[in-house]
C-alpha cells in the first residue's frame, strides 16, 4: 500500500500493479472500510483499477495542526488500511444489458470476427456468453470498464477513433469491453447497442454499472430493440 499526494486535496492510495480480481477487491474493500468510518475531512472517494483517491478538505482534517493536512490524513488513513481485505466487501449485483448486435448499431462486428477468423454469430455468442466484472469507472460519467471479455474475441482499438459513437454503444477495446453513455468520439470497436439509459440525470441513481458490479449482455432483435420502452 503506497500514499502519493495529488495536488493540495487529494491523494492516491496505490494497492497493486496489476489489473485483476484480488487487487480489485482489495480496492473495494479500502473504499468500504473508508466509506464506513468517513474520517474527518474525506470528501470523496475515487477508486480505479489498482487504487483509490481519496479527496479531502485540509480545513477539516484531524490531527495537530502544526502538521501538514496531507500528513494528517495520510496518518488517519494508514492504519485504518493496515492489512486490508475482503471481508468487508458489499454484495456484487448483476446487471443483464440486453443487445442489439450488429448491422448499423454494430458496424464492427463483421470486423472483429474476420480478425480473430470466426463468424459474427460466434463472436456474439462469445461475448453474450461471459460474466463481467465492472473494475472502475471513468473516462465520462457512467462509462465502466469491464473485465472478463472471452479472449479469442479481444481485439486492439481501431487506428483511427470515430468523433462521434451514440449513445449506448458496445464496443470492445483490448481485452475488456464497454457501453458508451453518452455520445462520444471513441476508438472501441462497436459490435452492437443497448436500448438502456446506462447515464441518466433524472434518475435517482443516474449510473446504471458503479465498480464491483458484474453485467451480462443478453441478445435482443432489432425489433425488440426498436419497441424498448423509454430507449437512449
Amino acid at each position: 500500500m503506497r500514499f502519493t499526494p495529488l495536488g493540495d486535496r487529494a491523494l492516491t492510495i496505490t494497492l497493486g500493479d496489476a489489473i485483476d480480481e484480488p487487487t480489485h477487491r482489495r480496492v473495494r474493500a479500502a473504499v468500504a472500510l473508508i466509506d464506513a468510518r468517513r474520517p474527518a475531512g474525506v470528501v470523496d472517494l475515487v477508486p480505479a483499477f489498482a487504487s483509490v483517491t481519496v479527496h479531502y478538505d485540509p480545513a477539516r482534517v484531524a490531527g495537530d495542526e502544526n502538521e501538514p493536512p496531507y500528513d494528517r490524513i495520510v496518518a488517519t488513513l494508514d492504519p485504518l488500511l493496515s492489512g486490508v481485505g475482503t471481508n468487508t466487501l458489499p454484495p456484487a449485483r448483476l446487471v443483464e444489458i440486453p443487445v442489439c448486435y450488429g448491422g448499423e448499431l454494430g458496424p464492427d462486428l463483421a470486423g472483429v470476427a474476420r480478425h480473430h477468423d470466426l463468424s459474427p454469430q460466434e463472436v456474439v455468442d462469445l461475448h453474450a456468453g461471459a460474466e463481467y466484472l465492472v473494475y472502475m469507472v471513468g473516462f465520462m460519467p457512467g462509462f465502466a470498464y469491464m473485465g472478463g471479455l472471452p479472449p479469442r474475441i479481444a481485439t486492439p482499438r481501431r487506428g483511427t477513433p470515430r468523433t462521434a459513437v451514440p449513445a449506448g454503444t458496445v464496443g470492445i477495446g483490448g481485452q475488456q469491453t464497454g457501453v458508451y453513455p453518452l455520445e462520444s468520439p471513441g476508438g472501441w470497436n462497436l459490435i452492437g447497442r443497448t436500448p438502456l439509459r446506462i447515464f441518466d440525470i433524472d434518475r435517482d441513481e443516474p449510473i446504471l454499472l458503479v465498480t464491483g458490479d458484474r453485467a451480462r449482455f443478453v441478445p435482443i432483435t432489432q425489433r425488440e430493440f426498436e419497441r424498448w420502452p423509454n430507449r437512449a
